[in-house]
Parts: structure tokens; C-alpha cells; sequence
């Protein structure tokens, strides 16, 4: 047995122990693995600005808990989106050598495909294949790659927190803000087809857990709703309403997510996630619409505070 199988054998047991620590099914620790040490090979890769960390995984950045499962890694990406050249890029990618640790990564098995044709910059989906070394477990890898947000403030490098010893990714990730305005940019653009259920407790788990600034969460706002061509709301959006919060197709849409969903933090009922989401989103969304300077700041406890 070599030193790759050797690797791939005590990985395998220690993501083992780790499911069971953690009561959660292997399947998802493998995947999350999985993704991380492919977040590590970009990060060593000459593409590494390339790429910008967003979705589920990015919470791990933010917190030392898993936030919500995920089997799929979300980036956005910059410059050429053709499907020829990101397949040579990911074929690069897979190759590249690193440490061993355990995970090997099949160029030949990559694919891809436009994604989201319905909005006005494509994105691209690839999908290829890793594997154990030495083993037969194979681990299907999808990455989605949006194209043409804008980002604010700048992405900045910082660490993703690796499962086991072995080197942490040092990557660009999405700031909160941006973060925060993508996502209540949906909920404004869907109103009650929306059944993204899982942005509103994102949006819920950010507001609970992490300061920001007025002045820099407003023109994150701004930004994003003027790229993505979605006039500012000037009045409440049906998404951060009692009509919404209400709604017995929503109600039982938030309650079958939250049950189905290993979820860092239980969150209270929709309608209590959607009173919060007002207090949070309303105030700075006021303040680009009005072209105001907004210098107020959000505390976790749940209230916009003067400076």
C-alpha cells in the first residue's frame, strides 16, 4: 500500500469518527471534505484570484460549525466564462500537486454546462468526479460558477478552516454584505414564489450572530440591486411581510426545511425570522433608495444603534 492509500485509509476513519461525533451522516463529512481539499488546490493554483468563495460552505469561514449542509461548492468567477476554457482551468485544477491527502480528482471525468439562462450573465456548472486513492468510494463534485455580480466591499483572502491536519485553503471569500444583499435582492425579486427558504435563514443567522455597518451593508445593497437591474423597493416587499410570513404554503415550506435540515442553529417560526429580517433589511434598504448616507450600526441583539 502506498503512501496515498496509506493517507486515504486514515481519512476515511477519522471522517468516520467525526460522523459520529457529530451525528451526521458520513456521505455529507466526505462531501464537505471533499470540497475543502478542492477549495486547497485553487488556492495553490495559478486561477486562485480567479475564483471567489460564496453559498453554504462560505459560512464555515464565519464559524467553527457547519451552518447547513451542502454537497455543492458556489463560486463566483471572473473574466472568461466560455465552457472550453473553464473545463481546461478545472482540468488544471484536478491536477495539480499538493500534499497528499488521500483525494484523487479525475480530469477526465469533468463536465460542463450553462446554468441560469434566464438572467442576463450565465453561469456555468461543472461536474466531475474524485475518489478515495485506493479505494472504490467515489465522490461526485458540483460547482456552480456565477458570473457579472458585482462585490462589495472587496473580497478579501482569508483562511478556510480545514476538517482534519492538513493545509487550510487561503482563498477570496464573499464579504456578509454582499452576502446579505444577493440575497434579499431575491426575496424582493420572487415575492411569494419564492420558496428559497434557506436565504431567509441565512439572512436570519447572519443578523443574530454578526455586527455590521450601516454605511457598508447600504451600498452592498445598492450595488447588487443596480447590477442585478432590481429598483430598490419603496415600499416593504412582500417577502418581509405578514402576508409572506402568514402564508400556509410558506409556513409549511419553512417547517419542512427546518425539520429536514442539520442546521447550526434551530430558528424560531417564519413569521418571527421575517419580523427580524424587516428590522434588519428595511432601514438601510431606505437609506440607498433615499441616496442617504446610512451610519447606523446592527447589533446581533437585534437593533440598528446609533454610532
Amino acid at each position: 500500500m502506498n503512501q496515498s492509500h496509506n493517507v486515504a485509509a486514515s481519512v476515511r476513519t477519522r471522517l468516520k469518527n467525526k460522523s459520529t461525533s457529530a451525528r451526521e451522516d458520513v456521505s455529507v463529512i466526505l462531501t464537505r471534505y471533499t470540497l475543502e481539499r478542492f477549495l486547497y488546490r485553487i488556492s495553490q493554483s495559478l486561477y486562485k484570484e480567479q475564483f471567489i468563495l460564496k453559498g453554504a460552505l462560505l459560512f464555515s469561514v464565519w464559524s467553527d460549525q457547519p451552518h447547513r449542509p451542502t454537497r455543492d461548492l458556489d463560486l463566483l468567477g471572473r473574466g472568461n466564462n466560455t465552457l472550453s476554457y473553464l473545463e481546461q482551468v478545472f482540468s488544471d485544477i484536478c491536477q495539480i500537486m499538493v500534499p497528499v491527502d488521500g483525494l484523487e480528482f479525475n480530469p477526465n471525468t469533468i463536465k460542463s454546462q450553462k446554468i441560469k439562462e434566464d438572467q442576463e450573465y450565465e453561469g456555468v456548472r461543472i461536474n466531475l468526479q474524485a475518489n478515495l486513492a485506493g479505494t472504490r468510494t467515489r465522490i461526485p463534485v458540483q460547482i456552480d460558477i456565477g458570473f457579472g455580480d458585482v462585490v462589495t466591499p472587496a473580497p478579501l483572502f482569508l483562511e478556510f478552516p480545514p476538517l482534519l491536519d492538513f493545509p487550510a485553503p487561503q482563498l477570496l471569500v464573499y464579504p456578509r454584505e454582499t452576502v446579505v444583499a444577493e440575497k434579499f435582492q431575491a426575496i424582493v425579486m420572487l415575492g411569494i414564489a419564492n420558496s428559497r427558504l434557506k436565504d431567509f435563514y441565512d439572512l436570519w443567522f447572519l443578523s443574530q450572530n454578526f455586527e455590521f455597518e450601516g454605511k457598508t451593508l447600504c451600498q452592498a445593497i445598492k450595488t447588487t440591486f443596480a447590477r442585478r437591474r432590481t429598483s430598490l423597493p419603496e415600499l416593504i416587499p412582500l417577502g418581509l411581510t405578514a402576508d409572506f410570513a402568514e402564508d400556509k404554503n410558506k409556513v409549511n415550506q419553512w417547517k419542512a426545511f427546518v425539520s429536514k435540515t442539520k442546521l447550526l442553529a434551530q430558528p424560531p417560526s417564519l413569521s418571527e425570522v421575517v419580523s427580524i429580517l424587516l428590522k434588519f433589511l428595511w432601514p438601510p434598504t431606505q437609506g440607498a433608495a433615499k441616496g442617504e448616507t446610512f451610519q447606523k450600526f446592527w447589533s446581533p441583539q437585534g437593533n440598528w444603534q446609533e454610532k
